[in-house]
C-alpha cells in the first residue's frame, strides 16, 4: 500500500477491559513487520498506549519499532486550535445576557468535542500521506459512538448557525448588531467557522468511506460483553461506518485442561459460536487468554500472529456497505444495514430533506440527496436486517 492509494484508517473499539488497546497496538505491529508505513494513535483519554508498547509516548509521533510510530494526542492542544477561537466569542455573546464568564465557559466545554479534534487531526495525519496505514485505539464503544456521531452532528448546527459559508451571519451582521446589541462573529470568527465545517466533513467523507476506512469491534466471551457489542455494531452502521470484522478476545486455549475451568471453557464456546452465528457474514477473529501480559513490540507481534495468522490485517475483510441508494424501475431504495435490529427497535419519520431513523435509543438524522428530496416515501420496512425505504416521484396534479 502507498500514500498514491490512500491511506488505510483501522478503529479499534470495544467495551472497557475487553483488550482493544492491545488489540489496536498488535494491529499496527503487524502491519508495520509487513512492509507497511504506520502511525498508532488513541482517541481514549485513558493513554494506556505507552504502557502496552512499554514506549514513552508525546503529541508527536515517535519511532518505536522499524516502520512504526506512535503517540498519545493531546486532545486539550487540539481543542484550542480548532475550537478556541469560536469558543472565545460564544462566552462573550453568553456573557453579554448576563451570565458569568466562568459559567459560559463551563457551557461550552462539549462532551467529547476534545475527541471530535483528535479526528481531525487524524485526517490531516491521513492527507499528508506520510504513513500507509492508521490505526486508532479509539475510547469504550460508549465514547466511541458519541464520537462517530459528532462530526455530522456538529457541522449540522454550525451550518445553521451561520449558514453555507457564513453568508446568513456576515449579511445580517451589522442590522443585528444595531438592533439587538450582541456582539457578532467577525471575518476570524466566520473563517474558523468555516474551517472547522470543512474540517468535519472531511472528516465524515473519510470515516464513511468503506474502501479506506473500517472499524473492528472487539469482545469478550461473554454475554454482556457480546450484548454491548451487538448494539455497538447496529449504531455504527446506522451512521454509515463500516464493520469488517469482530474480535473474541481471551478465550481460554483447548491446551487449559482444569475442571475448575471447564465450565468456563465451554461457556466459552457457546458465545463464540453465538458470536459467529450473530455477526455473519463480518468475520470473527479469535485470541486466546495470554499465558503473560503482552507488553511491548515483541510480544505484541505474537498476539498479532495468533489474532492473524496468513490475514493481512490491513486488507477489508468484510466489504458491505451500511448505506446505499439503488433504483428500482422507476422507484429509488435507500437501504441500511442495521444487521442486528429488531422491527419493534426501529422508527422512521420523514421531515423535509432529511430522513430521521430511531434505532432503539440511537437516532440519525440522514440528509436526502437532492434526487430523493422531492420524492415521496412509498413505503419503508426491515427485511433481513436491512431497513427500506422506497421513494417514488409525486404523481402529478390532476387537471381541474
Amino acid at each position: 500500500m502507498t500514500a498514491s492509494t490512500g491511506t488505510r484508517v483501522l478503529l479499534l473499539t470495544g467495551k472497557g477491559g475487553v483488550g482493544k488497546t492491545t488489540v489496536a497496538a498488535a494491529t499496527a505491529v503487524r502491519a508495520a513487520a509487513d512492509g507497511h508505513r504506520v502511525l498508532l494513535t488513541s482517541t481514549d483519554p485513558a493513554h494506556s498506549l505507552a504502557d502496552v508498547l512499554d514506549h514513552e509516548l508525546g503529541d508527536r509521533p515517535v519511532a518505536v519499532a522499524e516502520r512504526l510510530d506512535a503517540q498519545q494526542l493531546d486532545a486539550q492542544t487540539r481543542l484550542e486550535r480548532h475550537w478556541g477561537e469560536v469558543r472565545d466569542f460564544l462566552v462573550e455573546v453568553l456573557h453579554t445576557t448576563g451570565i458569568g464568564q466562568v459559567q459560559a465557559e463551563e457551557l461550552l466545554l462539549l462532551p467529547g468535542l476534545d475527541e471530535l479534534f483528535a479526528l481531525v487531526d487524524l485526517r490531516h495525519r491521513v492527507e499528508q500521506g506520510s504513513h500507509d496505514v492508521v490505526v486508532v485505539d479509539c475510547a469504550p464503544t460508549a465514547e466511541t459512538l458519541r464520537l462517530l456521531a459528532l462530526p455530522d452532528a456538529v457541522r449540522f448546527y454550525v451550518e445553521r448557525a451561520v449558514g453555507p459559508g457564513g453568508r446568513v451571519a456576515r449579511a445580517a451582521r451589522p442590522v443585528a448588531r444595531a438592533v439587538a446589541g450582541l456582539p457578532l462573529p467577525d471575518e476570524r470568527v466566520l473563517t474558523a467557522v468555516d474551517r472547522l465545517r470543512d474540517d468535519l466533513g472531511a472528516v465524515h467523507r473519510l470515516l464513511q468511506d468503506a474502501t479506506r476506512t473500517s472499524l473492528r469491534l472487539v469482545t469478550a466471551p461473554e454475554r454482556l460483553a457480546l450484548d454491548e457489542t451487538v448494539r455497538t455494531a447496529t449504531t455504527l452502521s446506522l451512521f454509515g461506518y463500516a464493520v469488517d470484522a469482530v474480535v473474541v478476545n481471551r478465550l481460554l486455549p483447548d491446551a487449559v485442561d482444569d475442571p475448575y475451568l471447564a465450565t468456563w471453557k465451554r461457556r466459552h464456546a457457546e458465545h463464540l459460536a453465538t458470536a459467529r452465528a450473530t455477526f455473519a457474514p463480518v468475520p470473527v477473529l479469535t485470541l486466546p487468554l495470554a499465558a503473560d501480559e503482552p507488553v511491548g513490540v515483541d510480544l505484541l507481534a505474537a498476539v498479532a500472529e495468533d489474532l492473524y495468522g496468513d490475514v493481512d490485517p490491513t486488507a477489508v475483510l468484510h466489504d458491505g456497505a451500511p448505506v446505499r441508494i439503488d433504483p428500482d424501475g422507476d422507484d429509488f431504495v435507500l437501504r441500511i444495514a442495521l444487521p442486528l435490529a429488531t422491527r419493534d427497535q426501529v422508527d422512521l419519520a420523514r421531515r423535509g430533506s432529511d430522513l430521521h431513523v430511531r434505532v432503539g435509543a440511537a437516532k440519525r438524522v440522514v440528509p436526502l440527496p437532492v434526487r430523493l428530496r422531492r420524492c415521496e416515501v412509498a413505503g419503508a420496512g426491515l427485511r433481513d436486517g436491512v431497513l427500506q425505504v422506497r421513494f417514488r416521484d409525486p404523481a402529478p396534479a390532476a387537471a381541474s
